[in-house]
């Protein structure tokens, strides 16, 4: 029962992908000839369009970038106000109980 059971798997299981053949090629050197000058061609465009920033297009994105600084600046300030009050009411509670719990102590 506290023994444990090493399954046996006697065929492997999921696909069996046979292995790739690798054939050796032979490199043939060519005879080296004085190299003939080709004519330059100009540089294919790029396929990806490029991106221009104009100035309005930069104070847009400085005036984006500003604002989500401010939002998250702001709502983090308001978490920590939030956590500064409740541990600040929590004291205060805390601070009348036990003065409560200490006053009905001495009057007996």
């Amino acid at each position: 029962m506290f023994r444990p059971k090493v399954p046996v798997m006697p065929q492997p299981t999921g696909l069996i992908i046979p292995p790739a053949v690798v054939e050796p090629t032979a490199v043939i050197q060519q005879p080296t000839s004085a190299p003939v000058a080709a004519p330059v061609a100009p540089a294919p465009a790029s396929a990806r369009p490029t991106v221009q920033l104009t100035p309005g297009a930069v104070v847009a994105l400085v005036g984006g970038g500003t604002a989500v600084v401010l939002v998250v600046g702001a709502v983090l300030v308001s978490m920590l106000l939030a956590v500064a009050i409740t541990g600040a009411s929590v004291a205060i509670c805390a601070l009348v109980i036990r003065s409560l719990i200490n006053t009905e102590a001495k009057r007996y």
